[in-house]
């Protein structure tokens, strides 16, 4: 049996690390920082990690809002998610993600493009 993408990301450890990272270089990328300015950050960062978690066939833990519903109105251009994807890049690379999980992570990510971009 193969191993999760949950597993191979490093499970919970890592994953938190990675959700962790995902946040400061999205606070810290100009192209998308103004989105985060009133954002509680310990409050993202407890999504995002448990987002991965469930998402990637860890336990569900998942408590927010669906894709669509969290960023419907927010008017998110093409750019903008593609910042996002580069950040999230970043914070796998950064976390000793292997290519094959980062490729992953990223058709995951842009499987729901049409959840954000300009909804």
């Amino acid at each position: 049996m193969e191993e999760t993408l949950y597993s191979r990301l490093g499970g919970a450890e890592n994953i938190t690390k990675i959700a962790n990272d995902l946040v400061e270089n999205h606070i810290n990328n100009p192209a998308i920082s103004t989105r985060f300015a009133e954002v509680d950050t310990v409050k993202l960062k407890l999504l995002a990690d448990t987002f991965i978690t469930s998402g990637t066939g860890g336990p569900n833990v998942y408590k927010g809002r669906d894709m669509l519903s969290t960023h419907k109105g927010m008017n998110i251009s093409a750019v903008e998610f593609m910042a996002v994807l580069d950040d999230a890049l970043k914070a796998l690379s950064d976390n000793g993600v292997g290519q094959r999980e980062q490729e992953e992570m990223l058709f995951i990510l842009y499987s729901m493009r049409s959840e954000i971009v300009l909804v």
